[in-house]
């Protein structure tokens, strides 16, 4: 029977959420912080032959000890390949990963993500580093996780710019685009877990995270959203705990309380 620890934080309740999202044998895109985190969790737990690469170049290493970056040393620790930009997205290009962790300013009903701007984009409000990858990732990997903070500003009806393409207008709306594949599978927030339904692509919450109700999900999220079926979010376990605090990342670099 599992052991569920009773004192984390939420990084880590987001941090073990998204770790289980990873399948093992799987190919994984990740990113810097709680993405990289989780990474390594999943390798350590369930997923142990998860392939983790980086965008800077390493494909499937040992980490020993937790980057700082996905463009340091660290990440090239006995890697299968240490080569470059060029050749990880050409990875994505064949389609040969299947899950891809990204992350943005706004996500809308259709899992569209918006990391470029705020308002029009020849004169907008807030101006962002853009997609920095994201939209490759979005359009290429065979499935993408995207991690939001859940606040109602940040989850609207539709994206003020569409940097990485989710389910774009609907369920033909990636075919139309000339997508082969892909798509949103889970938006893990601050709050919970939403997915999409298979036929229609519309948002549903699936589970909303201890200490919260469905109906705070609904108040802080700008669009509709099925809340009828969701559930409490499965806590992490001890084991979970003590591996994130002892094993991978004990100097609580993204971890911090």
């Amino acid at each position: 029977m599992k052991k569920y620890a009773e004192d984390y934080t939420l990084t880590e309740l987001m941090v073990v959420t998204t770790a289980r999202e990873f399948r093992n044998g799987e190919v994984a895109f990740i990113g810097t912080g709680i993405p990289m985190v989780a990474g390594m969790l999943a390798k350590l737990t369930h997923a142990p032959d998860l392939t983790i690469i980086f965008e800077a170049g390493a494909a499937d290493p040992e980490l020993e000890h937790l980057p700082m970056s996905v463009g340091e040393p660290r990440t090239f620790r006995m890697a299968g390949i240490a080569a470059g930009l060029f050749d990880i997205f050409s990875l994505t290009q064949r389609g040969r990963v299947d899950v891809g962790v990204i992350g943005g300013a706004q996500v809308d009903k259709f899992g569209n993500v918006n990391s470029t701007c705020i308002g029009d984009y020849g004169n907008p409000a807030v101006r962002f580093p853009g997609s920095g990858g994201a939209g490759d990732i979005a359009c290429l990997c065979k499935r993408t996780v995207i991690l939001m903070p859940h606040e109602k500003r940040r989850f609207v009806e539709k994206v003020d710019y569409l940097t990485s393409p989710g389910w774009i207008d609907g369920p033909d709306g990636r075919n139309r685009a000339g997508l082969q594949w892909g798509g949103p599978s889970a938006v893990i927030t601050t709050m919970g877990v939403i997915r999409f339904e298979e036929k229609t692509k519309k948002p549903y919450l699936e589970s909303y995270h201890p200490g919260l109700t469905p109906e705070e999900v609904l108040e802080n999220t700008g669009f509709e959203i099925d809340v009828s079926k969701a559930i409490e979010t499965e806590p992490p376990t001890e084991e979970e705990i003590w591996i994130l605090r002892e094993k991978v990342d004990p100097e609580g670099i993204f971890l911090k309380k």
